[in-house]
């Protein structure tokens, strides 16, 4: 019987690649869609998630799951923690894209930079980072790795100096961390560019997000 997949999407960046990596990890599934490309812009002006952003959020969980879905797939790091408490609404699991990478930068490295282009996402994600080191027992020391800039850029239609200011934003956290995550899926095309630069192990959440997926569906 064929699984069903429902991804919920706060801007229009992380579709296509998602879809790639489903197909490569995840070929039979069918995958269900939902972007609302404004709560991304609600969350960057409100400077925090507001009411009514969470309020869509959780009623395009039960949407996901009135279609069937075996699996929700939560993809922006931004509303990660909407996600957590939606999970005692919804009947069915839902997963964090950036979860599984969290917990895997915390089980190998001490001092972890956190890279994000945005205060909205970085923030929630060095919270993600601090509590798995905290459920593991786990003393780290989390770094900020804000790109200011490369949001703009990148919204510009500048993705070019997006990409330098990323490049540039991990040079300089490199020397204070051990890891470097990537706080957006979208940023997953830059892993191996900032690897090789920095000489750091570099981790983005698609491939770990969509590998949590693949081992609930057999479960289920």
């Amino acid at each position: 019987m064929t699984k069903t997949v429902v991804a919920v999407y706060t801007g229009q960046g992380l579709a296509e690649p998602l879809k790639a990596v489903f197909q490569e990890m995840l070929p039979d599934c069918r995958l269900v869609n939902i972007i609302d490309d404004s709560l991304i812009g609600d969350v960057v002006k409100a400077g925090q998630v507001p009411p009514g952003v969470v309020k869509r959020l959780v009623q395009y969980y039960r949407h996901g799951e009135e279609l069937g879905a075996d699996v929700i797939l939560n993809t922006c790091s931004s509303v990660g923690e909407v996600a957590d408490d939606a999970r005692g609404m919804i009947g069915i699991p839902i997963v964090k894209i950036d979860e599984r990478m969290a917990e895997k930068a915390v089980e190998g490295f001490h001092r972890i930079a956190v890279v994000a282009t945005l205060p909205t996402t970085l923030s929630p994600t060095m919270r993600l980072i601090a509590k798995k080191a905290e459920e593991a027992g786990k003393a780290i020391e989390v770094v900020n790795g804000l790109a200011e800039g490369a949001f703009d850029a990148l919204g510009s239609g500048r993705p070019e100096e997006h990409d330098e200011i990323l490049l540039r934003t991990a040079l300089r956290v490199a020397g204070q961390a051990d890891a470097i995550v990537l706080a957006q899926g979208s940023m997953a095309r830059m892993e191996q560019r900032l690897r090789d630069a920095t000489g750091k192990e570099v981790f983005s959440s698609p491939r770990f997000g969509v590998q949590q997926v693949k081992e609930l569906l057999e479960k289920r």
